[in-house]
């Protein structure tokens, strides 16, 4: 991402930057001491002047945050209202904590209206979303997801500062899904009733940053519930405090066994902390598998004693006695029920006493007697996910191969080698370039080929696996934002040892960053990541990356400066296949942050520069939450001390 061509004196050129409004406003400005000025100071103690100066800086941002916590609560957007109020809260809490709960409530009423109008605006009732096929969108996807995630957001900042005040939120919660709760709401297996569920996720939050304390305060009251997040909970509990979790878990045995509403499905998921940590299986009234499954771990090797337990549970919830299918209430049924059973009868014959393992046979023989003959025959794979070993991936390639002979269709044959693609992109292999390029249909084909370039390229950088990730830059069906993303994380990569080559990579990435269309938001997104790229190479041309961000983002409608990243995604006539990654670099936080270390002053005149709220707010944020977070001089305030 070359910056060479831009080295103008940016002060000069800030000044042809629109007005700021509001906050931002001259007679609102807060105001900035002529550091410059070296009368009256102490040059014999360098360090308290440096003090000073930080002393200087944090009253500064504090002063600017209250500005514009002022400026928050008269945004238009609501969810715009809500993120910034609680991040200002937060920001300001160890200076003055009831100003920040002050913000974090009036974060919290902009929370709620955002959702209701969220959920006026795209029909959603009793936790569903109504719309018409023609109303799906992207965009009006991307509008239900950020409803879900506002209160979140404003829960999980709030309970790092103040639990009691996180719980007033999280009653408000429970409160108002009471009164929309629909009537014909069915239990689920997947997650707990939104109320619940937002108290898992923020103890979840909580467990992930290192604080089991405060985590588990939250946690605790939901854990009776078996569900596929209260048992992840637990699981990711496990690998923090192994004898917190086994004796959460433990408590939940004994609450199954008691519970006449838990059935075979119960049962299959209480086996995942044992036998198959983070796969879960369950099955519907038919015997069809759902199932939600991350990279293969191996069982959790709980103690005897603990398994034992598991054991007695299970067999107590699957001998209860068949009901009437008028009067089966269960979440399986009874073909449902026996899939659970045959799923995990090996584990039965592997550690359960002998006299648990032969009832749990006698059940199985009684279910496959009342089960029809297609629900015997079902060859499905998730009956053995995560329990059985998988076919070694040489094999599972010959098989298809196979099948791709036998294929009478070009449409089939199509299918097998993009499942052959997939296989293949399992491995990082780039054989899948081969096997999607011998795809008949060409809509289909480049389909293919994006995607399984992009997850290469990915899967490159995350791996460090450079050479690769450029190649692909070079002859991948890539996007421009994704070339430049590539080129931009292949140069951090290189920085310490190949500063000529990371430049030249910037170069490259600043050229294709020009290819991107003046209006399109991903131009913008893309000089962040030149900047923050440069501010690790040659920190200079950092500033000049960061201008040319603010003038396209000045280009665009509906810039925000966060939520940046890449998402890959095909659509086949037999499933659809979503792959989002998360790009900090895209997002304003980090390089603003990173640059009021280096001049706060021109830190905040770029954030000025921002015509859009929201980049400007977020902006603003950043660079004073760094200086708020500072613990000592910087080293641009200590040269500035000394001079």
């Amino acid at each position: 991402m070359n910056r060479s061509c831009l080295s103008i004196i940016v002060g000069v050129g800030l000044s042809f930057l629109p007005s700021p409004v509001s906050a931002q406003s001259p007679a609102t400005k807060p105001r900035t001491a002529p550091l410059n000025n070296t009368a009256g100071r102490d040059k014999s103690d360098p360090k308290a002047e440096a003090d000073r100066i930080v002393k200087e800086r944090r009253a500064q941002a504090r002063s600017l945050l209250i500005s514009l916590a002022s400026d928050a609560r008269t945004f238009r957007d609501q969810p715009l209202r809500a993120r910034s109020l609680a991040r200002i809260a937060d920001a300001l809490w160890a200076a003055d904590s009831e100003q920040g709960r002050t913000l974090f409530r009036k974060a919290w009423e902009a929370a709620e209206i955002a959702d209701r109008e969220s959920q006026e605006r795209l029909n959603i009732s009793g936790g569903e979303v109504k719309l018409k096929p023609a109303e799906i969108t992207p965009e009006t996807i991307s509008s239900v997801v950020m409803s879900l995630d506002l209160r979140r957001e404003v829960l999980k900042l709030a309970a790092r500062r103040d639990r009691l005040l996180a719980e007033e939120f999280l009653q408000k919660l429970k409160a108002d899904q009471q009164e929309t709760k629909s009537e014909n709401s069915r239990r689920s297996l997947w997650d707990l009733p939104e109320a619940l569920q937002q108290r898992l996720s923020l103890a979840e939050g909580l467990l992930r940053t290192g604080d089991i304390e405060r985590a588990l305060q939250f946690a605790d009251p939901v854990l009776g519930s078996v569900t596929i997040s209260t048992v992840e909970f637990l699981t990711l509990l496990r690998e923090k405090n192994l004898a917190a979790a086994d004796r959460r878990y433990a408590t939940m045995l004994a609450s199954t066994g008691g519970n006449l509403s838990a059935d075979a499905n119960t049962i299959s998921l209480l086996s995942s902390y044992i036998f198959t940590p983070q796969t879960y299986v369950i099955f519907n009234t038919q015997g069809a598998a759902s199932y939600s499954s991350m990279p293969s771990s191996s069982p959790a090797g709980v103690g005897p004693q603990l398994r034992l337990a598991f054991f007695q549970t299970a067999v107590g919830v699957l001998l209860r006695p068949e009901r009437s299918p008028e009067q089966d209430e269960s979440t399986a049924g009874i073909a449902g029920k026996y899939m659970v059973v045959k799923r995990l009868m090996p584990l039965f014959e592997q550690y359960a006493p002998r006299e648990i393992t032969e009832a749990m046979r006698g059940q199985f023989e009684a279910l496959n007697s009342l089960v029809s003959e297609g629900v015997r025959q079902e060859e499905n794979e998730s009956v053995q996910k995560g329990i059985s070993p998988e076919k070694p991936l040489a094999d599972q390639e010959q098989s298809l191969l196979d099948q791709i002979e036998r294929a009478k269709t070009s449409d089939e044959r199509d299918q097998l080698y993009f499942r052959l693609a997939l296989l293949a992109l399992s491995k990082d292999d780039m054989r899948a370039r081969d096997y999607v390029s011998r795809i008949d249909e060409s809509g289909f084909r480049k389909q293919a080929q994006a995607w399984v370039d992009a997850c290469l390229a990915i899967s490159a950088i995350e791996k460090k696996k450079i050479e690769t990730a450029l190649e692909l830059a070079r002859i991948g069906e890539l996007t421009h934002i994704q070339r430049v993303w590539i080129l931009t994380q292949a140069a951090k990569l290189l920085a310490k040892n190949d500063r000529d080559k990371a430049l030249s990579l910037l170069d490259d990435a600043i050229a294709e960053a020009r290819r991107i269309e003046g209006v399109d938001l991903d131009r913008p997104r893309g000089l962040l990541a030149i900047a923050n790229a440069l501010e690790l190479v040659e920190p200079a041309r950092a500033w000049d990356a960061i201008f040319d961000a603010v003038k396209a983002a000045n280009a665009t409608e509906g810039f925000t400066g966060e939520d940046g990243g890449l998402t890959v995604t095909i659509s086949t006539k037999s499933q659809i296949r979503v792959s989002p990654n998360a790009v900090p670099d895209f997002d304003i936080d980090g390089i603003f942050g990173k640059l009021a270390h280096n001049d706060y002053d021109r830190a905040v005149q770029l954030a000025r520069g921002f015509q859009g709220e929201a980049p400007r707010a977020n902006a603003t944020i950043a660079i004073c939450q760094s200086v708020l977070n500072e613990k000592s001089a910087t080293p641009a305030q200590r040269k500035l001390a000394v001079e």
